[in-house]
C-alpha cells in the first residue's frame, strides 16, 4: 500500500477536486485562518451527498483560540457529531472525526477525550494538533492509544515536520502498527519523499490551496472582498501525488 494523501480544506468544492484526483481523504474544516473549526452541517450534508469514494474526516472544534473546553462547548462538539452522525453515507465513503481536548493548564484531558471518542461510535477519530502541544509525546501518545484514537495529526512536537523528523520517527517506531501517525505541517511536494523516507509515516496531510480573486467588485464604498481567498487547487494535488508515487 502506497502512503495514504489527506486534503485539509474548508469548500466542497474542493473535496470533489480532491477525489477526483485520487486523494484518500479529506479534513474537512471551516475557519482555517484560526486553525480549523467545525464545518455547518450543511457542508458536511452536501459533501457526502456528493462524494462517492474518498474518507470524510469531519473537524470537531467549536471555536478557535485553544483546545479547553467549558461544559457547555463540550456538549456542542457531542451535538455535532452526533448531527454528523444521522446524516446518510454513501457505501464506500468512510466518515471520521478529528477532535482534541486539553486541560486548562495543558494536559490532554482524559475524561473530555474519552466521551467524544465514545461518541464517535466506532468511527475512525483523528487527535488533531493539539497533540504537539503537549510536554511528553510518547506518554500522551499511549494514552490516545488507551483511548481508542485512530490516529494523531503530529510535526513532532515542532512547528513543521522538517523540524521535527526525528521525534516523527520515533513516534512510528512507538506507534509500531497500534495508532496512526499523520505527518502534517510544512508537507510539501519537495520534501514529503524525503520525509516518508526518514520517518516510515504512512499517511501525509497538507493543504493544497491558491488564491482566488475575488468574483465582482463592489459597485459602492462597501467591499468583503478586500483580497483574494485561498481555495482547493488541482496543481498543489497532483503534485503532491506526483511526489509520492512509488511509495
Amino acid at each position: 500500500m502506497g502512503v495514504l494523501t489527506e486534503v485539509c480544506l474548508d469548500d466542497v468544492d474542493g473535496v470533489l477536486l480532491a477525489e477526483s484526483l485520487g486523494a484518500d481523504r479529506v479534513e474537512l474544516c471551516a475557519g482555517l485562518v484560526e486553525g480549523g473549526t467545525t464545518p455547518s452541517i450543511g457542508t458536511v450534508a452536501v459533501t457526502l451527498s456528493r462524494v462517492t469514494r474518498i474518507g470524510v474526516q469531519v473537524m470537531i472544534r467549536p471555536r478557535g483560540g485553544g483546545f479547553a473546553y467549558s461544559p457547555a462547548e463540550v456538549d456542542t462538539m457531542l451535538a455535532d457529531i452526533a448531527a454528523v452522525r444521522a446524516l446518510p453515507v454513501p457505501a464506500g465513503v468512510t466518515v471520521g472525526f478529528v477532535l482534541g481536548a486539553l486541560t486548562p493548564d495543558g494536559a490532554l484531558d482524559d475524561p473530555t477525550m474519552a466521551r467524544l471518542v465514545t461518541a464517535c461510535g466506532g468511527a475512525p477519530v483523528t487527535m488533531h494538533k493539539a497533540f504537539d502541544t503537549l510536554a511528553d509525546l510518547p506518554a500522551a501518545l499511549e494514552r490516545l492509544v488507551a483511548l481508542g484514537v485512530t490516529r494523531v495529526l503530529t510535526s513532532g512536537g515542532a512547528t513543521s515536520c522538517a523540524e521535527g523528523v526525528a521525534a516523527l520517527a520515533a513516534l512510528v517506531q512507538q506507534a509500531a502498527g497500534r495508532i496512526g501517525v499523520l505527518a502534517g505541517g510544512g508537507v510539501r511536494p519537495h520534501n514529503v519523499a524525503d520525509l516518508v523516507a526518514r520517518t516510515g509515516v504512512q499517511e501525509v496531510h497538507f493543504r493544497a490551496a491558491l488564491p482566488v480573486g475575488p468574483a465582482a467588485g463592489s459597485a459602492t464604498g462597501v467591499s468583503y472582498d478586500a483580497g483574494p481567498r485561498l481555495a482547493t487547487a488541482a496543481g498543489p494535488i497532483r503534485e503532491m501525488l506526483r511526489a509520492l508515487d512509488g511509495h
